[in-house]
């Protein structure tokens, strides 16, 4: 798949949040944003290229509305990237996006499917904030169904997930290509099928570099701040120390941030470390954080493509399949050449 410039990308070029640069694409009226700061946002769209979408043709007898069903949003950051992308995304095509957080609730699922196909609607988006397996809901059999972040066990729709294994793999080889050679995990939690994928990518990483993993290095569970200073202290007071750390996520790295300097160590001269998933305070770090970035607006977009493309009469077995949108790999300031393997 074809890789095009992001709503993040243009936030990164423009030095704004995606907040920022979601008010100024869709002109909302009233937005507090200086002049300087939209001319900024407009020349990183026209410098990368970002685009609208390519045009879909929307059936005269459906209405331009589709649903997006998602389970939670406030126990992570990332439900914001999935919901503007799926509503950006259908807005060039002048389609709506009607919302419904269920918390997993077949009551609030099947009232929200009901109104969707009383009003004869596009179809609808079934999103999970965590990536998982699911079991789709029968209420979901009404309408044409995309799976966002989540896929079935048997593939009956298309369904769209980040490509943690290889985002596991590259945030290991960005350590490995440095000259580091004493790499550690701290790995998150093993009910938690991103950690699963992405510890395969740091084994897959250090194999192929012909690197023994010390599993001493290999930390099991946790994803808080806490969790990363506490792990990376115990790593750090070791004899033989890590020279790099990959950590499962930017919190984690927070807390290795935090441990390092407990201890007099510098980064990145001391260690070097990656983080995974780009939150916004990554950048902002002391050093910014080198980290992967998940592809949850682009996973978004290619699920409105697909509930768009399905209305156009595309065969359904030529749609049905499971993709995975490669992260992207952010090289900032916490990698160094290692001083010692």
């Amino acid at each position: 798949m074809e890789k095009r410039a992001t709503m993040h990308d243009v936030a990164e070029r423009a030095g704004v949040s995606q907040a920022t640069v979601s008010l100024v694409l869709n002109g909302v009226p009233n937005a507090r944003i200086s002049r300087a700061t939209r001319r900024r946002v407009e020349d990183a769209v026209a410098e990368l290229g970002y685009r609208r979408g390519r045009a879909h043709v929307v059936p005269v007898d459906r209405k331009r509305v589709m649903g997006l069903f998602i389970d939670e949003v406030s126990t992570t950051p990332f439900a914001a990237p999935l919901i503007e992308g799926a509503r950006d995304e259908a807005a060039q095509q002048d389609v709506t996006v009607a919302t419904f957080c269920t918390g997993n609730n077949p009551v609030l699922e099947r009232a929200g499917m009901e109104m969707l196909a009383s009003q004869n609607a596009i179809g609808a988006i079934y999103c999970t904030l965590i990536t998982r397996e699911v079991v789709v809901p029968e209420a979901f059999s009404s309408l044409p169904l995309v799976l966002l972040n989540c896929y079935e066990k048997r593939v009956h729709h298309p369904a769209v997930v980040p490509g943690d294994i290889v985002g596991g793999f590259t945030a290991t080889e960005a350590l490995l290509k440095a000259g580091h050679r004493r790499i550690a995990h701290l790995a998150g939690e093993h009910i938690v099928e991103a950690a699963i994928e992405r510890e395969k990518g740091f084994r897959r990483a250090m194999s192929k570099w012909q690197v023994p993993v010390d599993e001493t290095m290999v930390t099991l569970g946790g994803w808080t701040i806490r969790a990363g200073r506490e792990r990376a202290l115990a790593l750090l007071s070791q004899a033989d120390p890590p020279t790099a750390i990959f950590c499962f996520n930017d919190r984690m790295a927070i807390g290795c941030y935090e441990a390092a300097r407990s201890l007099g160590l510098s980064i990145p001269e001391d260690l070097s470390i990656v983080g995974f998933d780009d939150e916004d305070i990554a950048a902002n770090m002391a050093p910014p954080l080198s980290t992967m970035v998940l592809p949850h607006d682009e996973m978004a977009r290619w699920a409105v493509e697909q509930l768009l493309d399905g209305s156009e009469g595309i065969d359904a077995d030529e749609r049905v399949q499971k993709l995975k949108i490669e992260c992207e790999f952010v090289e900032r300031q916490s990698i160094a050449p290692a001083a010692r393997s």
